[in-house]
Formats: structure tokens, C-alpha cells, sequence
């Protein structure tokens, strides 16, 4: 805490002037103005947002098999949120290569139907 007769200098954050006055309050933080340039601004700026952390678990969670409203739910983050950071990480992402060769390996799931009649009819054929 600077002591009774030592002033703090405060920049403007446009032209750098120290030529700064007071200019009302918002909510709690105080307002100053640029007497050179007109610029308003605050002493200190917090970051809005979600931290990164918060951003990683809940896209994991969504790769993870987990809905936006669960996600929701579990971590208080805005469903619609989630769903705009999902958009821009796919977004992000390289698209598809098209690939011009036949793999040598290949995985198939087996997959078994029945094609045909599924009743059959038990009664006896009496011309025989």
C-alpha cells in the first residue's frame, strides 16, 4: 500500500499521457478519461470467460460420450456454451484426406440378418 505522499502514475492505454482524471464509477470500479486523447478506460481489466481447464474437461467429457446437458449439469457451464466450443474445435480440425489406396487391413463388424419368410406354414401338403 504506497504510503500518504506517494502518488501512483496511471497511462493512458492509447497514448501512454499521465494527463488521467477521474471520470464517475460502474458498478464498483472506477472510470478515468484521457484529457489528451478522450479515451476512457479502467485501471485494471479482469478476463471474462471459462478458464482453459474448464474448457478441456468439458470438451472430454462431450468426446467421451457425455450430452451437452449432462455436461451441463456436472460442471455449471451453459449447454449452448459447450455446444459453441464443440462448433469451433471442429471447425479447427484439418478436413477429411482422400485417401486414393485400399488398405491392406481392414476392420468389419459382423452384422447377421435373416432375408426370407419369417413364418412357415406347418400344415401338411395332402395331395401326396
Amino acid at each position: 500500500m504506497p504510503s500518504a505522499g506517494v502518488a501512483i502514475v496511471m497511462q493512458c492505454p492509447r497514448c501512454a499521457s499521465t494527463h488521467i482524471r477521474k471520470n464517475g464509477k460502474k458498478g464498483s470500479k472506477q472510470n478515468y478519461i484521457c484529457v489528451n486523447c478522450r479515451r476512457q478506460f479502467i485501471d485494471s481489466y479482469e478476463k471474462q470467460g471459462y478458464s482453459e481447464e474448464i474448457k478441456r474437461e468439458c470438451l472430454e467429457m462431450y468426446v467421451n460420450g457425455s450430452g451437452f446437458r449432462a455436461i451441463e449439469r456436472v460442471k455449471k457451464v451453459d449447454h449452448t456454451t459447450i455446444i459453441t466450443w464443440v462448433k469451433k474445435i471442429g471447425n479447427d480440425l484439418p478436413k477429411c484426406a482422400d485417401y486414393d489406396e485400399i488398405p491392406e487391413i481392414t476392420q468389419i463388424d459382423e452384422l447377421e440378418t435373416f432375408v426370407g419368410k419369417k413364418k412357415q406354414n406347418l400344415a401338411l401338403d395332402s395331395s401326396k
